[in-house]
Protein backbone atom coordinates (compact mmCIF):
# COMPACT_ATOMS: atom_id res chain seq x y z
CA UNK A 1 0.00 0.00 0.00
CA UNK A 2 1.65 3.50 -1.27
CA UNK A 3 1.44 6.28 1.03
CA UNK A 4 1.93 10.38 0.78
CA UNK A 5 2.38 12.47 3.36
CA UNK A 6 -0.54 14.78 1.70
CA UNK A 7 0.41 18.55 2.22
CA UNK A 8 -3.62 19.54 2.01
CA UNK A 9 -4.46 17.24 4.85
CA UNK A 10 -1.24 16.86 6.65
CA UNK A 11 -0.96 13.63 7.17
CA UNK A 12 0.15 10.64 5.35
CA UNK A 13 -2.82 9.43 2.86
CA UNK A 14 -3.10 5.83 1.28
CA UNK A 15 -2.76 6.68 -2.54
CA UNK A 16 -5.70 6.04 -4.42
CA UNK A 17 -5.64 7.19 -8.01
CA UNK A 18 -8.82 8.81 -9.74
CA UNK A 19 -8.18 6.22 -12.56
CA UNK A 20 -7.13 2.65 -11.64
CA UNK A 21 -3.61 2.03 -13.30
CA UNK A 22 -2.97 5.68 -14.11
CA UNK A 23 -1.83 8.48 -12.42
CA UNK A 24 -1.88 11.98 -13.52
CA UNK A 25 0.96 14.16 -12.10
CA UNK A 26 1.80 17.75 -12.29
CA UNK A 27 4.63 19.66 -11.56
CA UNK A 28 5.95 23.58 -11.36
CA UNK A 29 8.16 23.86 -14.10
CA UNK A 30 10.68 26.85 -14.30
CA UNK A 31 10.62 30.27 -14.86
CA UNK A 32 12.58 30.41 -17.94
CA UNK A 33 14.70 33.80 -17.17
CA UNK A 34 17.86 32.36 -16.02
CA UNK A 35 19.88 28.94 -15.78
CA UNK A 36 17.71 27.07 -12.62
CA UNK A 37 19.61 26.71 -9.86
CA UNK A 38 20.50 23.62 -7.51
CA UNK A 39 17.77 23.95 -5.16
CA UNK A 40 14.87 24.00 -7.90
CA UNK A 41 16.65 20.64 -9.59
CA UNK A 42 15.93 19.22 -6.24
CA UNK A 43 12.39 19.95 -6.89
CA UNK A 44 12.40 18.68 -10.60
CA UNK A 45 14.70 15.28 -9.69
CA UNK A 46 12.15 14.75 -6.85
CA UNK A 47 9.14 14.58 -9.29
CA UNK A 48 11.27 12.44 -11.16
CA UNK A 49 11.84 9.97 -8.61
CA UNK A 50 8.60 9.80 -7.40
CA UNK A 51 7.26 9.37 -10.97
CA UNK A 52 9.73 6.24 -11.42
CA UNK A 53 8.48 5.09 -8.47
CA UNK A 54 4.97 4.76 -9.33
CA UNK A 55 6.08 3.39 -12.59
CA UNK A 56 8.42 0.83 -10.93
CA UNK A 57 5.05 -0.38 -9.09
CA UNK A 58 3.10 -0.99 -12.29
CA UNK A 59 0.94 2.33 -12.88
CA UNK A 60 0.83 4.11 -15.41
CA UNK A 61 1.42 7.61 -15.77
CA UNK A 62 0.67 11.14 -17.69
CA UNK A 63 3.15 13.98 -16.59
CA UNK A 64 2.89 17.86 -16.98
CA UNK A 65 5.44 20.12 -16.39
CA UNK A 66 4.64 23.92 -17.33
CA UNK A 67 7.63 25.98 -18.81
CA UNK A 68 6.40 30.07 -17.57
CA UNK A 69 7.85 31.83 -20.23
CA UNK A 70 5.72 35.57 -19.61
CA UNK A 71 5.87 37.15 -16.41
CA UNK A 72 7.20 39.59 -14.42
CA UNK A 73 10.72 38.74 -14.28
CA UNK A 74 11.11 37.36 -18.45
CA UNK A 75 9.30 40.66 -19.14
CA UNK A 76 11.85 42.38 -17.32
CA UNK A 77 15.27 40.65 -18.09
CA UNK A 78 14.20 40.21 -21.74
CA UNK A 79 13.85 44.25 -22.04
CA UNK A 80 17.17 44.43 -20.33
CA UNK A 81 19.14 42.55 -23.20
CA UNK A 82 17.50 43.97 -25.85
CA UNK A 83 15.92 40.75 -26.95
CA UNK A 84 12.12 39.56 -27.72
CA UNK A 85 10.57 37.51 -25.59
CA UNK A 86 10.38 34.29 -26.81
CA UNK A 87 13.87 34.78 -28.34
CA UNK A 88 15.20 35.69 -24.61
CA UNK A 89 13.06 32.47 -23.21
CA UNK A 90 13.90 29.99 -25.75
CA UNK A 91 17.54 29.73 -24.68
CA UNK A 92 16.76 29.00 -21.23
CA UNK A 93 14.31 26.69 -21.98
CA UNK A 94 16.54 24.73 -24.25
CA UNK A 95 19.10 24.82 -20.89
CA UNK A 96 16.71 23.65 -19.12
CA UNK A 97 16.26 20.80 -21.14
CA UNK A 98 19.71 19.91 -21.70
CA UNK A 99 20.22 20.08 -17.62
CA UNK A 100 17.26 17.69 -17.12
CA UNK A 101 19.00 14.96 -19.74
CA UNK A 102 22.05 14.97 -17.57
CA UNK A 103 20.34 14.36 -14.22
CA UNK A 104 19.14 11.71 -15.95
CA UNK A 105 15.19 13.04 -15.30
CA UNK A 106 12.43 11.11 -17.37
CA UNK A 107 10.61 13.70 -19.97
CA UNK A 108 7.37 15.23 -18.86
CA UNK A 109 4.73 13.84 -21.46
CA UNK A 110 4.04 17.64 -22.13
CA UNK A 111 5.90 20.78 -21.23
CA UNK A 112 3.44 23.22 -22.34
CA UNK A 113 4.40 27.30 -22.47
CA UNK A 114 1.81 29.47 -21.08
CA UNK A 115 2.32 31.77 -23.78
CA UNK A 116 0.32 29.10 -25.73
CA UNK A 117 -2.25 28.78 -23.57
CA UNK A 118 -3.36 32.29 -23.05
CA UNK A 119 -7.04 31.22 -23.93
CA UNK A 120 -7.27 28.58 -21.25
CA UNK A 121 -6.40 31.43 -19.38
CA UNK A 122 -9.51 33.52 -20.71
CA UNK A 123 -11.82 30.56 -20.45
CA UNK A 124 -11.22 29.95 -16.81
CA UNK A 125 -11.28 34.01 -16.17
CA UNK A 126 -14.71 33.98 -17.73
CA UNK A 127 -15.83 31.31 -15.31
CA UNK A 128 -14.66 33.24 -12.73
CA UNK A 129 -16.15 36.49 -13.43
CA UNK A 130 -19.58 35.06 -14.31
CA UNK A 131 -19.28 33.30 -10.85
CA UNK A 132 -19.06 35.85 -9.18
CA UNK A 133 -15.36 35.06 -7.94
CA UNK A 134 -13.36 37.51 -9.75
CA UNK A 135 -13.86 41.30 -10.85
CA UNK A 136 -12.42 43.58 -13.55
CA UNK A 137 -10.74 46.85 -11.70
CA UNK A 138 -10.49 50.27 -12.56
CA UNK A 139 -7.55 49.71 -14.52
CA UNK A 140 -8.61 46.83 -16.58
CA UNK A 141 -7.00 44.05 -14.62
CA UNK A 142 -9.25 41.09 -13.40
CA UNK A 143 -8.72 39.89 -9.86
CA UNK A 144 -9.49 37.49 -7.57
CA UNK A 145 -12.09 37.71 -5.12
CA UNK A 146 -10.95 35.72 -2.02
CA UNK A 147 -13.59 36.42 0.06
CA UNK A 148 -15.92 34.81 -2.24
CA UNK A 149 -14.14 31.49 -1.80
CA UNK A 150 -14.99 29.89 1.08
CA UNK A 151 -11.75 26.99 1.41
CA UNK A 152 -8.77 30.06 0.77
CA UNK A 153 -6.37 28.73 2.79
CA UNK A 154 -7.11 25.21 3.40
CA UNK A 155 -3.81 24.15 1.66
CA UNK A 156 -1.34 26.29 3.40
CA UNK A 157 -3.27 26.48 7.30
CA UNK A 158 -3.70 30.19 6.48
CA UNK A 159 -6.52 31.69 8.73
CA UNK A 160 -8.61 33.45 6.37
CA UNK A 161 -9.92 36.13 9.05
CA UNK A 162 -6.28 36.85 9.29
CA UNK A 163 -5.57 36.86 5.13
CA UNK A 164 -8.73 39.53 5.09
CA UNK A 165 -7.85 41.74 7.99
CA UNK A 166 -4.46 41.77 6.24
CA UNK A 167 -5.93 42.37 2.98
CA UNK A 168 -5.82 46.26 2.52
CA UNK A 169 -5.88 46.28 -1.39
CA UNK A 170 -5.18 44.46 -4.36
CA UNK A 171 -2.13 42.65 -5.34
CA UNK A 172 -0.62 42.72 -8.92
CA UNK A 173 2.78 41.93 -9.09
CA UNK A 174 3.52 37.68 -9.56
CA UNK A 175 5.24 37.24 -6.37
CA UNK A 176 4.24 38.05 -2.91
CA UNK A 177 4.72 37.30 0.95
CA UNK A 178 1.64 35.94 3.57
CA UNK A 179 1.75 39.93 4.82
CA UNK A 180 0.60 40.83 1.62
CA UNK A 181 -2.26 38.24 1.04
CA UNK A 182 -5.25 40.22 -0.48
CA UNK A 183 -7.37 39.74 -3.42
CA UNK A 184 -4.67 38.13 -6.56
CA UNK A 185 -4.14 39.51 -10.13
CA UNK A 186 -5.56 37.36 -12.62
CA UNK A 187 -5.36 39.44 -15.67
CA UNK A 188 -3.06 42.29 -16.07
CA UNK A 189 -4.13 45.41 -17.61
CA UNK A 190 -1.31 46.69 -20.54
CA UNK A 191 1.03 49.00 -19.16
CA UNK A 192 3.82 50.53 -20.92
CA UNK A 193 6.25 48.89 -18.80
CA UNK A 194 5.04 45.51 -20.69
CA UNK A 195 6.44 46.66 -24.05
CA UNK A 196 5.66 44.79 -26.87
CA UNK A 197 3.74 41.95 -24.67
CA UNK A 198 0.43 42.03 -24.66
CA UNK A 199 -2.28 40.22 -25.85
CA UNK A 200 -5.75 41.69 -27.19
CA UNK A 201 -8.51 39.68 -25.77
CA UNK A 202 -12.05 39.42 -24.49
CA UNK A 203 -11.91 40.82 -21.26
CA UNK A 204 -8.95 43.44 -22.63
CA UNK A 205 -5.25 44.51 -23.54
CA UNK A 206 -2.73 43.18 -21.45
CA UNK A 207 -1.32 39.78 -20.15
CA UNK A 208 -1.75 36.94 -17.71
CA UNK A 209 -1.15 36.97 -14.23
CA UNK A 210 1.82 34.32 -12.83
CA UNK A 211 -1.08 31.88 -10.85
CA UNK A 212 -3.81 31.55 -13.55
CA UNK A 213 -0.95 29.98 -16.06
CA UNK A 214 -0.62 27.18 -14.26
CA UNK A 215 -4.34 26.28 -13.22
CA UNK A 216 -4.86 26.86 -17.20
CA UNK A 217 -2.23 24.34 -17.99
CA UNK A 218 -2.58 22.05 -15.57
CA UNK A 219 -6.60 21.20 -16.17
CA UNK A 220 -6.00 21.61 -20.03
CA UNK A 221 -3.81 18.16 -20.15
CA UNK A 222 -5.04 16.24 -16.97
CA UNK A 223 -8.88 17.74 -16.48
CA UNK A 224 -10.31 19.72 -13.83
CA UNK A 225 -9.54 17.09 -11.07
CA UNK A 226 -6.04 14.79 -11.40
CA UNK A 227 -3.51 13.19 -8.65
CA UNK A 228 -0.73 14.58 -7.65
CA UNK A 229 0.89 18.26 -7.91
CA UNK A 230 4.30 18.34 -7.15
CA UNK A 231 6.18 21.61 -6.07
CA UNK A 232 8.87 23.07 -3.48
CA UNK A 233 7.29 24.05 -0.04
CA UNK A 234 7.81 27.85 -1.05
CA UNK A 235 5.10 27.17 -3.65
CA UNK A 236 2.72 26.64 -0.99
CA UNK A 237 1.18 30.01 -0.49
CA UNK A 238 0.59 32.30 -2.47
CA UNK A 239 0.86 30.24 -5.91
CA UNK A 240 -0.26 26.70 -4.97
CA UNK A 241 -2.76 27.98 -2.52
CA UNK A 242 -4.35 30.70 -5.41
CA UNK A 243 -4.27 27.58 -8.22
CA UNK A 244 -6.70 25.53 -5.85
CA UNK A 245 -8.55 28.99 -5.48
CA UNK A 246 -9.01 29.89 -9.42
CA UNK A 247 -9.17 26.17 -9.79
CA UNK A 248 -11.99 25.02 -7.80
CA UNK A 249 -13.74 28.45 -8.00
CA UNK A 250 -13.87 28.30 -12.04
CA UNK A 251 -14.93 24.51 -11.99
CA UNK A 252 -16.56 23.62 -8.77
CA UNK A 253 -14.45 20.70 -8.24
CA UNK A 254 -11.89 19.25 -6.31
CA UNK A 255 -8.33 20.49 -7.86
CA UNK A 256 -5.94 17.85 -7.09
CA UNK A 257 -6.35 14.86 -4.24
CA UNK A 258 -2.68 14.97 -3.06
CA UNK A 259 -0.33 18.09 -2.63
CA UNK A 260 3.08 16.82 -2.64
CA UNK A 261 5.95 19.32 -1.50
CA UNK A 262 9.89 18.96 -1.45
CA UNK A 263 11.42 21.09 1.54
CA UNK A 264 14.07 23.89 0.65
CA UNK A 265 17.67 23.10 -0.35
CA UNK A 266 20.33 24.85 2.41
CA UNK A 267 23.92 25.25 0.85
CA UNK A 268 26.64 25.00 3.20
CA UNK A 269 23.78 25.37 6.23
CA UNK A 270 22.58 28.27 4.91
CA UNK A 271 20.01 29.90 2.16
CA UNK A 272 20.98 30.24 -0.98
CA UNK A 273 22.40 33.69 -1.99
CA UNK A 274 23.85 35.50 -4.62
CA UNK A 275 25.41 37.27 -2.20
CA UNK A 276 26.85 34.84 0.03
CA UNK A 277 28.47 33.43 -2.45
CA UNK A 278 26.66 30.36 -2.40
CA UNK A 279 24.59 30.35 -5.19
CA UNK A 280 24.90 27.42 -8.00
CA UNK A 281 23.53 26.63 -10.67
CA UNK A 282 23.43 22.95 -12.02
CA UNK A 283 26.37 24.19 -14.59
CA UNK A 284 28.48 25.86 -11.87
CA UNK A 285 28.37 22.29 -10.09
CA UNK A 286 29.26 20.70 -13.26
CA UNK A 287 32.34 23.08 -13.95
CA UNK A 288 33.66 21.74 -11.11
CA UNK A 289 34.38 18.30 -12.56
CA UNK A 290 31.41 16.52 -10.79
CA UNK A 291 29.56 13.43 -12.41
CA UNK A 292 25.88 14.76 -13.01
CA UNK A 293 24.61 11.09 -11.92
CA UNK A 294 26.35 11.97 -8.40
CA UNK A 295 24.88 15.28 -8.33
CA UNK A 296 21.17 13.75 -9.11
CA UNK A 297 21.82 11.20 -5.94
CA UNK A 298 23.16 13.79 -4.01
CA UNK A 299 19.61 15.64 -4.51
CA UNK A 300 17.45 12.62 -3.82
CA UNK A 301 19.63 10.71 -1.04
CA UNK A 302 17.39 12.66 1.33
CA UNK A 303 13.91 12.31 2.43
CA UNK A 304 12.09 14.92 0.25
CA UNK A 305 10.14 16.60 3.22
CA UNK A 306 13.71 17.09 5.31
CA UNK A 307 15.73 20.26 4.33
CA UNK A 308 18.90 19.19 2.08
CA UNK A 309 21.87 20.46 3.21
CA UNK A 310 24.18 20.40 -0.01
CA UNK A 311 27.73 21.05 -0.09
CA UNK A 312 30.52 19.68 -2.28
CA UNK A 313 31.75 16.74 0.24
CA UNK A 314 28.33 15.64 -0.40
CA UNK A 315 28.76 15.32 -3.88
CA UNK A 316 32.35 13.57 -3.51
CA UNK A 317 30.46 11.35 -0.87
CA UNK A 318 28.15 10.58 -3.50
CA UNK A 319 30.67 10.34 -6.22
CA UNK A 320 32.03 7.74 -3.97
CA UNK A 321 28.97 6.09 -3.06
CA UNK A 322 28.07 5.71 -6.83
CA UNK A 323 31.54 4.59 -8.15
CA UNK A 324 31.24 2.04 -5.01
CA UNK A 325 28.05 0.77 -6.60
CA UNK A 326 29.14 0.59 -10.41
CA UNK A 327 32.62 -1.56 -9.01
CA UNK A 328 29.81 -3.60 -7.72
CA UNK A 329 27.62 -4.93 -10.16
CA UNK A 330 31.22 -5.17 -12.43
CA UNK A 331 32.54 -7.18 -9.69
CA UNK A 332 29.11 -9.47 -10.02
CA UNK A 333 30.31 -10.40 -13.34
CA UNK A 334 33.57 -11.31 -12.66
CA UNK A 335 34.09 -12.74 -9.71
CA UNK A 336 30.89 -14.96 -9.29
CA UNK A 337 31.82 -18.94 -9.68
CA UNK A 338 30.31 -21.79 -12.21
CA UNK A 339 29.10 -23.93 -9.26
CA UNK A 340 26.63 -23.00 -7.05
CA UNK A 341 28.13 -22.94 -3.44
CA UNK A 342 26.69 -24.38 -0.40
CA UNK A 343 25.37 -21.34 1.07
CA UNK A 344 23.07 -19.69 -2.39
CA UNK A 345 20.03 -20.03 -0.64
CA UNK A 346 21.17 -17.95 2.00
CA UNK A 347 21.98 -15.71 -0.13
CA UNK A 348 18.81 -15.36 -2.09
CA UNK A 349 17.27 -14.99 0.97
CA UNK A 350 18.96 -11.95 1.74
CA UNK A 351 17.89 -10.83 -1.93
CA UNK A 352 14.48 -11.05 -1.03
CA UNK A 353 14.58 -9.19 2.26
CA UNK A 354 16.36 -6.78 0.56
CA UNK A 355 13.69 -6.59 -1.87
CA UNK A 356 10.88 -6.70 0.77
CA UNK A 357 12.60 -3.66 2.86
CA UNK A 358 12.95 -1.69 -0.26
CA UNK A 359 9.54 -1.56 -1.31
CA UNK A 360 8.18 -1.32 2.35
CA UNK A 361 10.31 1.90 2.68
CA UNK A 362 9.56 3.20 -0.75
CA UNK A 363 5.68 2.54 0.08
CA UNK A 364 5.92 4.37 3.07
CA UNK A 365 5.96 7.72 1.66
CA UNK A 366 9.11 7.39 -0.39
CA UNK A 367 11.37 6.44 2.73
CA UNK A 368 15.12 6.89 1.01
CA UNK A 369 16.90 6.44 3.83
CA UNK A 370 15.58 2.81 4.60
CA UNK A 371 15.32 1.90 1.28
CA UNK A 372 19.12 2.44 0.92
CA UNK A 373 19.87 1.25 4.27
CA UNK A 374 18.58 -1.92 2.89
CA UNK A 375 20.56 -2.28 -0.37
CA UNK A 376 23.85 -1.18 1.06
CA UNK A 377 23.37 -3.99 3.11
CA UNK A 378 22.79 -6.26 0.17
CA UNK A 379 25.78 -4.95 -1.28
CA UNK A 380 27.98 -5.71 1.87
CA UNK A 381 26.89 -8.84 2.29
CA UNK A 382 26.81 -10.02 -1.36
CA UNK A 383 30.86 -8.37 -1.52
CA UNK A 384 31.81 -10.52 2.04
CA UNK A 385 30.51 -13.73 -0.61
CA UNK A 386 32.34 -12.77 -3.23
CA UNK A 387 35.63 -12.65 -1.12
CA UNK A 388 34.91 -16.34 0.09
CA UNK A 389 33.92 -17.46 -3.56
CA UNK A 390 30.63 -18.29 -2.73
CA UNK A 391 27.93 -16.27 -4.87
CA UNK A 392 26.88 -18.70 -8.54
CA UNK A 393 26.98 -17.40 -11.65
CA UNK A 394 22.97 -17.35 -11.35
CA UNK A 395 22.81 -15.80 -8.07
CA UNK A 396 24.93 -13.02 -9.35
CA UNK A 397 22.36 -12.57 -11.96
CA UNK A 398 19.27 -12.24 -9.97
CA UNK A 399 21.34 -10.03 -7.46
CA UNK A 400 22.09 -7.71 -10.58
CA UNK A 401 18.53 -7.71 -11.96
CA UNK A 402 17.21 -6.50 -8.21
CA UNK A 403 19.90 -3.66 -8.57
CA UNK A 404 19.06 -2.47 -12.49
CA UNK A 405 15.40 -3.55 -12.71
CA UNK A 406 14.36 -2.03 -9.10
CA UNK A 407 16.97 0.26 -7.07
CA UNK A 408 18.14 1.96 -10.76
CA UNK A 409 14.63 1.88 -11.69
CA UNK A 410 13.50 4.42 -9.39
CA UNK A 411 16.86 6.12 -8.20
CA UNK A 412 18.08 6.32 -11.79
CA UNK A 413 21.77 6.85 -11.16
CA UNK A 414 23.33 4.10 -12.85
CA UNK A 415 24.71 3.56 -15.87
CA UNK A 416 25.88 0.63 -17.57
CA UNK A 417 29.52 -0.19 -17.69
CA UNK A 418 31.58 -3.17 -18.96
CA UNK A 419 35.24 -4.00 -19.48
CA UNK A 420 34.67 -2.94 -23.07
CA UNK A 421 33.91 0.09 -22.07
CA UNK A 422 37.75 1.08 -20.80
CA UNK A 423 39.41 2.64 -23.44
CA UNK A 424 42.31 1.05 -24.97
CA UNK A 425 44.98 3.84 -23.30
CA UNK A 426 44.48 2.33 -20.10
CA UNK A 427 43.71 -0.99 -20.89
CA UNK A 428 47.38 -0.74 -22.10
CA UNK A 429 48.76 1.07 -19.07
CA UNK A 430 47.21 -1.50 -17.26
CA UNK A 431 48.80 -4.40 -18.90
CA UNK A 432 52.44 -2.08 -18.87
CA UNK A 433 51.66 -2.19 -15.08
CA UNK A 434 50.79 -5.74 -14.84
CA UNK A 435 54.19 -6.63 -16.39
CA UNK A 436 56.28 -4.11 -14.13
CA UNK A 437 54.78 -5.83 -10.85
CA UNK A 438 55.81 -9.35 -12.31
CA UNK A 439 59.07 -7.58 -12.13
CA UNK A 440 58.80 -6.29 -9.15
CA UNK A 441 59.10 -3.05 -10.72
CA UNK A 442 56.96 -0.94 -7.85
CA UNK A 443 58.92 2.41 -8.90
CA UNK A 444 57.37 2.03 -12.69
CA UNK A 445 53.95 0.22 -11.45
CA UNK A 446 53.56 3.21 -8.92
CA UNK A 447 54.16 5.94 -11.83
CA UNK A 448 51.85 4.00 -14.34
CA UNK A 449 48.74 4.09 -11.64
CA UNK A 450 48.73 7.42 -11.68
CA UNK A 451 49.02 7.90 -15.78
CA UNK A 452 45.95 5.46 -15.12
CA UNK A 453 44.38 7.84 -12.57
CA UNK A 454 45.18 10.94 -14.46
CA UNK A 455 42.79 9.29 -17.19
CA UNK A 456 39.96 9.01 -14.60
CA UNK A 457 40.71 5.32 -13.67
CA UNK A 458 41.78 3.59 -10.43
CA UNK A 459 43.16 0.28 -10.49
CA UNK A 460 42.67 -2.30 -7.65
CA UNK A 461 45.01 -5.62 -7.45
CA UNK A 462 43.08 -8.61 -6.83
CA UNK A 463 43.47 -12.25 -6.29
CA UNK A 464 42.21 -12.34 -10.14
CA UNK A 465 44.65 -9.58 -11.23
CA UNK A 466 43.81 -6.15 -12.09
CA UNK A 467 40.92 -4.58 -11.93
CA UNK A 468 39.92 -1.10 -13.47
CA UNK A 469 37.44 0.93 -12.58
CA UNK A 470 36.31 4.54 -13.57
CA UNK A 471 36.78 7.38 -10.83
Amino acid sequence: MTRFFNTLTRRKDEFVPLQKGFVRIYSCGPTVYNFPHIGNYRAYCFADFMRRYLEWNGLKTLHVMNITDVDDKTIRDSQKQGVSLKEFCHRYEKAFHEDLGQLNVLPAHYYPRATEHVNDMLTIIQELIAHNKAYKSEDGSVYFKIDAFADYGKLSGLKKENLQAGASGRVKKDEYTKENASDFVLWKAYSPEDGDVFWETRVGKGRPGWHIECSAMSTRYLGYSFDIHTGGVDLIFPHHENEIAQSEGASKKKFVNYWLHNEHLLVDGKKMSKSLGNFYTLRDVLDKGFDPLAIRYALIATHYRSQLNFTFDVVHAAQKTLSGLQDFLLRLERDAIEKAPKDAEKMLAQLEKTKAAFTSALDDDLDVATALAAVFELQHAVNKALDAQSVSKAGAGKIAEFFWNDFNAVFGVLKKQAAADVPDAVLNLVEEREAARKKKDFKKSDALRQQIKALGWAVDDTGKGARVKKV
